[in-house]
């Protein structure tokens, strides 16, 4: 080799050295820069989820309950003659719904509700062979959001008693349809407040002199479905019958009311099975009690109670079919009840303690089913109630759900 190339060869590896520093150098420096940017670069905002329906609807609900309380507040100073105690109970039963619907630690009523309109989380349907006719599943196209506030939220407050109560009747028929989609604890209490406000519309209309509310009462849906498995479907002999008239008249007194064995084992089980089972044995013990009842009512009380002992039979077959849909035991019919004597002596008071007690039974039932059954409970439960009313009975404001209001949480203070 000659002095000339080693030379050459010599002065391009320096070449080759001095670069790769450079290089190394240049692409450190493009890294800095290309993080830097996505670092500085701003992010699209994250849009926050929708919260389940079951929260739309609490906090619609509490929303509404607020807003007609205020309106009863206002109404309470001013109204005058047999409308005023009426407006005063309906701002004590709103009140009471108010902080059931409050949540722990709430502090604003207001701040429960939602940004603004949203889809309801698909609630899980019964089966899509048992949906009532002419009510959507919730996972059906058309079972959109009631959950959300009513544009009336933001209207003037009822001006009048026949304002209030129209009011209160459409706010009833939200909740009550809220409850037959929202999850099973929360359709409870919803299912619980439209009942009672329904109850106190109709109340509060009579003693305004006004007409009753236009809100129809939940429709009975129609029953449908068989047991996917037959066998395993007991029910009671196809010729047991309930409890004869001439029976229940001869009854002797006992220590129980007819409705006592209702609180047993299957009452107490938070099932499908054991609701259904309780609400049979609730219902034929009513038959039962109307039964005895009848000889001993006269006039208007006695037709009114031969029309709803035949309610009450078609109730104890619709509870007995819906438990056959779901495979679920039928208790067998027992050939008569015990009776106090109290209920002997006053048959009228008897009866709303019969139909009061039902109250509960029709609360476990929509808390613990869906669908076709649950809109059948919530329509039991408001019959209940009405029927409680009508027999004298007080029904509370949060019928068939059982409510310390020790342990309810305290409405806030009204800003200044």
């Amino acid at each position: 080799m000659t002095t000339w190339s080693v030379v050459k060869d010599d002065s391009g590896e320096k070449q080759r050295r001095t670069l790769i520093p450079r290089i190394a150098l240049l692409a450190c420096l493009a890294l800095v820069v290309v993080s830097l940017g996505i670092a500085l670069s701003p992010r699209s905002p994250v849009e926050p989820a929708d919260p389940p329906f079951s929260e739309q609807a609490r906090s619609a609900a509490l929303a509404e309950t607020m807003r007609l309380r205020a309106a009863g507040e206002e109404l309470g100073g001013s109204t005058t003659g047999d409308a005023t105690p009426a407006v005063a109970r309906t701002v004590s039963l709103l009140t009471s719904q108010a902080r059931a619907l409050l949540l722990p630690g709430q502090d604003e009523p207001d701040a429960a509700l939602p940004a603004g309109p949203s889809a309801p989380s698909a609630a899980p349907s019964e089966a899509p062979s048992l949906a009532p006719s002419g009510v959507p599943s919730p996972d059906q196209p058309g079972a959109e959001s009631a959950a959300t506030l009513p544009a009336s939220a933001a209207a003037s407050l009822p001006a009048s008693a026949a304002a209030l109560a129209s009011a209160l009747a459409d706010s009833a028929a939200q909740r009550l349809a809220d409850a037959a989609v929202a999850d099973g604890g929360m359709a409870r209490l919803l299912a619980a407040v439209g009942t009672a406000q329904l109850l106190q519309a109709s109340s509060l209309a009579a003693a305004a002199g006004a007409p009753a509310p236009a809100v129809p009462d939940p429709a009975v849906p129609p029953l449908s479905g068989t047991c996917p498995d037959a066998a395993a479907s007991p029910s009671s002999s196809p010729a047991a019958t309930a409890p004869s008239a001439a029976s229940a008249a001869s009854a002797a007194p006992a220590t129980s009311s007819p409705s006592a064995a209702s609180a047993g084992a299957d009452a107490q089980a938070a099932t499908l099975p054991g609701a259904l089972a309780a609400t049979v044995r609730t219902e034929l013990e009513t038959v039962y009690g109307y039964q005895v009842a009848l000889p001993r009512l006269g006039g208007a009380a006695a037709a009114r109670a031969s029309e709803q002992l035949i309610l009450h039979e078609a109730l104890a077959a619709g509870a007995e079919a819906l438990s056959r849909v779901h495979c679920a035991p039928v208790p067998q019919r027992e050939a008569g009840y015990a009776t106090e004597q109290d209920f002997l002596a006053n048959p009228a008071t008897g009866l709303g303690g019969l139909e009061a007690s039902a109250l509960r039974v029709y609360g476990d039932l929509v808390a613990l089913s869906e669908g076709q059954t649950r809109q059948w409970a919530i329509a039991g439960l408001v019959g209940a109630a009405r029927r409680s009313a009508a027999w004298g009975a007080e029904t509370g404001a949060l019928p068939g759900l059982a409510v310390d209001p020790a342990g309810l949480p305290e409405l806030p203070a009204p800003s200044p």
